[in-house]
């Protein structure tokens, strides 16, 4: 389905670094200086699953394919950029295309590195960032209620949307985001529709990032425990990343990079951690499909049926469906082998009513 996430910030916060660091593209200039990065920076970044490889090896197959997701580096925003201030409208424009928002904040200190502040504030820097979200989305509103504000006049079926538009905006305005917009029963569907549209800003998932020094403690660093208290009364998803230690691991082989990462106290990447943190926050699984020349992996929202987890590979698959052969992974691990599974009967032939869940490996039988 091809997740996108945007790393947002201020400037000189560390977003092209860590940029750089979760992608290994070492394409982001990184520069003490804002506005650096004018044009967004992007990547695609194979999901790290080890469950890929350990298949290929049962299987005998010579190639992998992990789902991938997106990252977009946009420059930094700063106080005004709704209105147009630094690049402002522009890079706003960016986040709109995106699922996800990963949202980096400083945490460190470093007199070398400029800061579009006198004082390291990480909670006075998310609130610039996220008031200028609330702002840009305010814009947004207020054009759609100009519009249908007449029209709803002559067509009745305007006024739950009108209504809802208003309340929401009276939400906004008080500085609060379209993710917290109480919508019970069909002000829910409503207010979908209107997101659809306008793709809310503030709607999105976000995922906080505080970038830490390298010479401290990681789970202790008091700066990033600000962030990680705001993001927990946000029901945010939080992360504390080095990212100058993470660009400094990309050059290494394997072996070489976890033993750093373990000196440092780290049992996985950046990489790993920020991508856990956006499947849960997006809702997203993994399956599995397999034939003589490879293993593949999809990502599908969780709760997917299994002739919409076929429509991912191909339309066809979708509209012809016929049933679904399944085996979990662990169960293809424990019997090694598709022949062994069957044997024990622990292959499930399923229907069109089927949830799809993580780690299954499925043949798909269907019928054009």
């Amino acid at each position: 389905m091809g997740l996108s996430i945007g790393i947002v910030g201020l400037p000189n916060v560390g977003k092209s670094t860590v940029f750089n660091a979760l992608t290994g593209a070492q394409n982001a200039v990184v520069a003490n200086y804002p506005f650096c990065t004018i044009q967004p920076n992007m990547a695609i970044v194979a999901v790290p699953d080890d469950r890929v490889e350990h298949l290929a090896e049962l299987v005998k197959v010579p190639r992998t394919i992990h789902a991938t997701i997106e990252f977009l580096d946009i420059a930094g925003l700063v106080q005004g950029a709704s209105k147009g201030e630094g690049l402002g409208n522009q890079f706003l424009g960016q986040i709109r295309n995106t699922d996800a928002i990963l949202h980096v904040v400083r945490c460190f200190q470093d007199p070398n590195v400029v800061h579009v502040s006198p004082e390291i504030d990480p909670l006075s820097d998310i609130e610039v960032v996220n008031l200028e979200l609330i702002l840009a989305d305010l814009q947004q509103l207020e054009r759609k209620i100009e519009r249908i504000s007449s029209q709803a006049k002559g067509d009745k079926k305007l006024i739950p949307l009108l209504e809802l538009s208003n309340d929401l905006l009276s939400h906004l305005q008080g500085g609060k985001p379209v993710s917290s917009f109480p919508a019970p029963g069909q002000k829910a569907e409503v207010l979908d529709e209107l997101n659809h549209e306008l793709q809310f800003l503030t709607a999105k998932p976000v995922i906080y990032v505080a970038n830490v020094d390298e010479c401290e403690k990681m789970e202790d660093h008091p700066l990033a425990i600000k962030v990680q208290r705001h993001a927990e009364e946000a029901g945010a998803q939080f992360v504390t990343i080095c990212a100058q230690l993470e660009s400094e691991i990309q050059d290494l082989n394997a072996e070489e990079r976890q033993e750093l990462l373990q000196m440092a106290g780290l049992q996985e990447s950046g990489l790993g951690h920020v991508i856990r943190k956006s499947f849960k926050e997006l809702g997203l699984i993994n399956f599995f499909t397999k034939n003589e020349n490879e293993v593949r992996a999809w990502e599908i929202p969780e709760g997917t049926t299994a002739p919409k987890a076929a429509g991912t590979i191909h339309t066809d698959f979708e509209q012809g469906f016929i049933r679904a052969e399944v085996i979990p992974y662990d169960v293809f691990v424990h019997y090694g082998d598709e022949v062994a599974v069957k044997a024990a009967g622990r292959m499930r032939l399923e229907g069109k009513e089927y949830v799809v869940q993580d780690g299954d490996i499925i043949y798909f039988r269907f019928n054009v």
